[in-house]
């Protein structure tokens, strides 16, 4: 899994039927400068949200198998808190 940023959404003609109902959201790894990629969007995100991304097969298993998809949003993340190791 991957904590993203929504950074815009996308509207195409869908040439494949499985994708039929899908939305699509631009998402980029949090704190990261890489390169956006796209993201079936499974929990109604908007623009600027945090998201939890999966990817590979466990993305086509969280849509429906045999869905042409390589990544999609599972979750919004509401807060994150995470351990501080005294590294700073």
């Amino acid at each position: 899994m991957q904590i993203c940023k929504v950074i815009g959404h996308i509207w195409s003609t869908k040439k494949e039927t499985s994708l039929e109902g899908l939305k699509f959201m631009v998402v980029r790894e949090k704190d990261s400068t890489g390169s956006p990629f796209v993201a079936a969007d499974l929990v109604g995100a908007g623009e600027g949200e945090e998201v939890l991304v999966v990817s590979g097969s466990t993305a086509r298993y969280a849509v429906r198998n045999n869905v042409p998809i390589d990544a999609a949003i599972v979750g919004i993340i509401d807060t994150c808190e995470t351990e501080k190791t005294g590294e700073e």
